[in-house]
């Protein structure tokens, strides 16, 4: 069985791609024609591209992970196992993939605007700290992740098929794989709604419809809708909107019993937020909090800013927080200071 291909030999503008790519993954293909279609966006006109070899990719790289999670993580159940699955074949971990090996260099195409989605993309990525598992501050094109399914699904069927083979050969790019620790750090934010509404004895339900290209979704707990919003990508719509959910939820579900003495300003800030999680890290004896801008957008007479914050406990668990978008960097910091006490109150850590 293998991928009906036009031809067995490769284009002359493709051969330098198709050995830098090999160079990149550490396999030499038999079948060449196999990777120079998984490099060929749907915009370009040629008789193969990668939609078919995507197709196979997810579902083997899928199969993959499943495979070593089962063997390494043993206590897990299935659920965590289904988020783990997902954290690491997810748009925003492959995007990164392409980005981090170079990848994406190699793509033919005829969409002009891609490669400024990229580039932004690139430039984000570019102020990373950590592992990134859900979202960051820039949307991860989804033609990043398209390109690593379809290598792997090249290499895939050059070795007939056998999933342990791919999985020897193409492992070492999703490094670093995101362990059961990386999702205690930054939690499914749509996981994180269940668990926040089940502890409060609330239903939710979440709905998402197609219009044209764009996914919607809306979330509802009891009936009453809580937030919505949409993508191009479902997976990203449900994410952004359950953080909007669980920040709107956070502000008027009862909390532990120390939730008294955290008073919500009129901007929507606990008021002395910075100060309250720099004398929480002391007391604890945690790394002082650490603020970063992670985006700056606008004119220089208009800007807003997206600031995160960090810090690391005594056990070097790594706690991250972004926060909303505000006209001022002091507005941004109190805002990422505001969610991670929020995050902080409700996982009971306080």
């Amino acid at each position: 069985m293998a991928l009906a291909l036009q031809s067995l030999s490769l284009s002359p503008e493709m051969e330098a791609p198709v050995l830098a790519v090999e160079r990149i993954v550490g396999y030499s293909l038999r079948n060449k024609r196999l990777l120079e279609a998984a490099l060929t966006h749907p915009s370009y006109t040629y008789p193969d591209n990668y939609q078919r070899l995507e197709f196979v990719g997810d579902a083997a790289l899928g199969l993959a992970l499943t495979n070593y999670f089962f063997l390494t993580c043993p206590n897990l159940d299935p659920g965590q196992l289904s988020l783990l699955r997902a954290a690491n074949i997810s748009t925003e971990k492959l995007a990164r993939v392409a980005i981090k090996h170079g990848l994406f260099k190699y793509v033919r195409h005829n969409v002009h605007s891609l490669d400024d989605k990229i580039g932004e993309f690139i430039d984000a990525v570019k102020e990373e700290d950590d592992v990134v598992i859900h979202a960051g501050s820039v949307k991860a094109p989804k033609v990043l992740a398209d390109i690593v399914e379809s290598v792997a699904a090249a290499i895939y069927v050059d070795v007939d098929f056998d999933l342990e083979r791919l999985w020897v050969i193409f492992r070492g790019l999703l490094e670093p794989i995101a362990m059961p620790e990386h999702l205690q750090q930054q939690p499914q934010p749509v996981a994180l709604l269940f668990e926040l509404c089940q502890k409060h004895g609330k239903q939710v339900d979440i709905k998402h419809w197609k219009k044209g290209l764009v996914s919607i979704v809306s979330v509802f707990v009891d009936g009453e809708l809580i937030a919505s919003g949409s993508s191009e990508q479902k997976e990203i719509a449900k994410l952004n909107v359950a953080k909007s959910a669980i920040h709107k939820l956070s502000e008027s579900l009862p909390t532990s019993s120390g939730m008294t003495e955290y008073v919500i300003d009129k901007n929507g800030f606990l008021q002395g937020a910075k100060q309250k999680l720099h004398d929480l890290c002391c007391k604890k004896k945690w790394s002082k909090p650490n603020y970063k801008i992670e985006k700056d957008v606008g004119p220089q007479h208009d800007k807003k800013f997206v600031c995160s914050v960090n810090f690391a406990t005594a056990s070097g668990v790594l706690y991250y927080m972004i926060g909303d978008e505000k006209t001022r960097v002091k507005d941004a910091e109190n805002s990422a200071a505001t969610l991670m006490m929020r995050a902080l109150l409700e996982l009971k850590i306080l």
